[in-house]
Formats: structure tokens, C-alpha cells, sequence
């Protein structure tokens, strides 16, 4: 099965929204480990509009994680105010946070978390599944989630037959799957070699023209770089939060040429022995 051409990319990347998916105003966290304290967060005011492309940057302990699991309510504040679509979260049950994260946040992790003995199908079709979609519609969902990242022929096959990049392409997949408000990549190039790293940022590059919302959390300046905005954590206070002007371009060529060239010249290989 054959991919089908992806429309052209616009020249330029769409505006941000004046409307904003996540405002916070004053959040603290904070972790009692026996009689000490830790300050994870030292009360953050961040405000993100749709169709924004930010990174979020910092040293080890600068609480960019507490944040990360903050703004995918994995977690709550301590105290401080947190609104996901003009929903106010700190005041939400467990099922609620859980609706959020499934319906409204698409979630990339650095080691993928696919299930080892599901088809790239199936990995994709999951959060259609605990979201109750009946079967026929999921399973066209999933599909032209594949589909959006060039892997409609591998949709049958499991990770151990996949390479690093399909996976983390899967895992793209699985997170658009449910049209999310927002897709939070956490450290998404973290277990790539460095081409194939380039591959995926360009595959995000595409979603933003798309009109979609990036929150990639990384500790790489190279790929923070690739976002029109920079916000860097120390010390569990935001230090610097800046538009950057002069983001790194995608890679040479379209995503659908250079993400899909090794896995046309596999199969041209494969029909052509």
C-alpha cells in the first residue's frame, strides 16, 4: 500500500490565536520528602495561545518536568491557578484529568511507550479505544493518523519491527489520533540518532503549519531552536520567556521526501529484489 501526496505546506506558518489553551498564574509545587521541602515550582505565570510552537528548556532540577506534568495534568498545583480551555484544573476530580489528557492533550514521550505486541494500528487506536469511539471509526482514525505520518504500509507491524524513527512516528500518530488541543513532546528526539532526530523535528514542523500547538519540553538548544518561542526555567521560576525570531528552518527538503525516502527505497527494494 502506497501513500498517498500530502497537500503542500503553506509558505507561512499559520498566526497564533489570540485565544489562549493554557494560562497558569502563580503555581507553586511543591514535594514534602520527609522533614524536607522541595520548591519544584516558585510560582510560574505562563499564558499559550493555539497554534503556538513553544519549548520549554532548563537544567536538571530547573522544574521543567513538574511543569511538563503540570500543563499535561499529570499533576496539579500546590497552590496557584491553572485553566486548560478555560476550564479551571486544580479544582478537577481524577476522572475529569483523566478526560482532559485523553481528549484534549496528545502526549510524545523520548522511549515512544508503545506496546510491544500491538500493530502500529492498534498502539494508535488506543486512546480511541478508552475514549468509547466505536470500532469502524477508530480504526479510520488511526489509519489517517498513519497516514499523516507517512506510515500507512507499516500499519501492520510491531515496534521490534519498526526503526527508532517509526516508532517515535507511531507515537506522533497515537497523539493526533484523538484531534487534541494541544501535543506535548516531552525530550522527543532523546532516544534518536541525530538524522533521524532532524526527520522528526521537520514532521513537527509540518504539524505547526498545520495549524497545530507544540509544547516541546527539551534540554537540547539545538531543538528548542527549531520553536518560535523560548521559555527557560531555573531554579523552578521562569528565567527567560522570549518569541524566538530566527527559529532553525526544517530540513532541505518536505518531511514527506525526507522522512519517506529510506522507507520508499525499502520498498521499492522489496518489490524489485
Amino acid at each position: 500500500m502506497t501513500s498517498s501526496p500530502r497537500p503542500q505546506l503553506p509558505l507561512q506558518p499559520p498566526a497564533a490565536s489570540t485565544e489562549a489553551v493554557i494560562e497558569i498564574a502563580g503555581v507553586t509545587r511543591l514535594y514534602r520528602m520527609g522533614v524536607e521541602t522541595v520548591h519544584a515550582l516558585r510560582g510560574v505565570d505562563l499564558r499559550i495561545r493555539r497554534n503556538e510552537y513553544l519549548a520549554i528548556m532548563g537544567p536538571s532540577g530547573s522544574g521543567k518536568s513538574t511543569l511538563m506534568n503540570m500543563l499535561g495534568c499529570l499533576d496539579t498545583p500546590t497552590a496557584g491557578h491553572y485553566e486548560f480551555a478555560g476550564k479551571n484544573v486544580a479544582v478537577m476530580t481524577d476522572d475529569e484529568l483523566a478526560d482532559i489528557r485523553n481528549r484534549e492533550i496528545g502526549f510524545v514521550f523520548q522511549t515512544f511507550n508503545l506496546l510491544p505486541r500491538s500493530t502500529a494500528l492498534h498502539n494508535v487506536e488506543l486512546p480511541l479505544i478508552y475514549a468509547g469511539v466505536p470500532r469502524a471509526e477508530r480504526l479510520e482514525r488511526a489509519r489517517q493518523a498513519l497516514e499523516s505520518v507517512n506510515l500507512a504500509d507499516r500499519q501492520h507491524h510491531r515496534p521490534n519491527e519498526l526503526s527508532g524513527g517509526q516508532r517515535q512516528r507511531v507515537a506522533i500518530a497515537r497523539a493526533l489520533v484523538t484531534r487534541p488541543s494541544i501535543i506535548l513532546a516531552d525530550e522527543p528526539t532523546g532516544n534518536l540518532d541525530s538524522k533521524t532526530g532532524v526527520e522528526i523535528m521537520a514532521l513537527f514542523e509540518e504539524l505547526y503549519r498545520q495549524g497545530n500547538t507544540l509544547i516541546v519540553v527539551t534540554h537540547e538548544e539545538d531543538i528548542a531552536q527549531h520553536a518560535r518561542r523560548i521559555i527557560r526555567l531555573r531554579d523552578g521560576l521562569v528565567e527567560s520567556d522570549a518569541d524566538n525570531t530566527t527559529p532553525s528552518p526544517p530540513a532541505p527538503t518536505l518531511p514527506e521526501q525526507t522522512v519517506l525516502h529510506k522507507d520508499r527505497k525499502e520498498r521499492e527494494a522489496a518489490e524489485n529484489p
